[in-house]
């Protein structure tokens, strides 16, 4: 049994693309980074050595640590960490635990570069509907969870893009848009090597509802009436992202638990 500091992989992998899961630290060596430069879903690279300086950021915070065999290096920054106040466990195993049972890996070759603070910086059209909002919802919980969106008018996306560092998406003539019967939220999977069933069902979905064939999908009219709902609601487009984050959530959970769950009133027959 995993001491109270331990995370196991299948505990992990529960907790991955979902509110709760806690911020991933992969502090490998450079050595055993450049072997596979993979990493776990949102996870940040960290320097073991001067783990004593950077402790105190993540204060207060529920903290999942990953070295190559979940030993020294995990277990001694883990360690730092819950000394400066977080609750730190390292991942049992460590990262050759994780890539041997199939866990979710992030290629790193075309994530944008972060900003002075370590975020990932992003623009496309105002007014989101379905993709502009999918798209986030899958930056956050599997890729970068600090990442910010800037929401602007469609003329001047590029224009932002170039001023602000910011990386576009979902505009035409742009690596992050749709690709033949593909909509963003299917590019993004494929490029990060997020490709699980959970998000291919729900991809499925996004773009039914995102390229009006809820054929793909019986959940996809849903979707595009709950979005819709969504954006007469919210005049900010923040706002409504923030509150679409709950709803992809939902989603993501009946994709990956629920989809052989059904729901019925229960009823005795009818009475004489």
């Amino acid at each position: 049994m995993p001491s109270p500091d331990i995370i196991t992989p299948s505990q992990l992998a529960r907790l991955l693309g979902t509110p709760d899961a806690p911020i991933i630290l992969d502090v490998r060596t450079d050595e055993d980074f450049a072997r596979d430069p993979r990493t776990l879903p949102g996870a940040l690279r960290r320097d073991f050595r001067s783990v004593a300086s950077w402790a105190g950021d993540f204060a207060g915070r529920p903290l999942a640590v990953i070295c190559q065999r979940g030993l020294k290096l995990s277990q001694g920054v883990a360690a730092w960490l819950r000394h400066a106040g977080s609750t730190a466990e390292a991942l049992e195993g460590g990262f050759k635990a994780w890539a041997a049972g199939g866990g979710l890996l992030v290629r790193l070759d075309h994530v944008p570069p972060r900003d002075a603070q370590g975020r990932t910086v992003w623009v496309t059209r105002a007014r989101p509907k379905i993709d502009r909002i999918a798209c986030p919802w899958l930056i956050r919980r599997f890729m970068d969870p600090a990442a910010v969106f800037l929401f602007v008018a469609p003329s001047e996306v590029p224009a932002v893009a170039e001023r602000f560092g910011a990386t576009p998406f979902d505009i035409d003539g742009v690596f992050w848009s749709h690709r033949d019967e593909l909509c963003t939220f299917d590019v993004m999977i494929e490029e990060f090597g997020l490709a699980s069933d959970p998000l291919l069902r729900l991809a499925a979905i996004v773009r039914g509802a995102d390229t009006a064939r809820h054929d793909l999908a019986p959940e996809a009219a849903g979707l595009l009436a709950a979005s819709l709902g969504l954006s007469r609601m919210y005049r900010e487009d923040l706002a409504q992202l923030d509150a679409a984050m709950g709803l992809y959530d939902a989603f993501y959970r009946w994709a990956r638990d629920a989809t052989a769950e059904t729901h019925n009133w229960p009823t005795s027959g009818s009475k004489a």
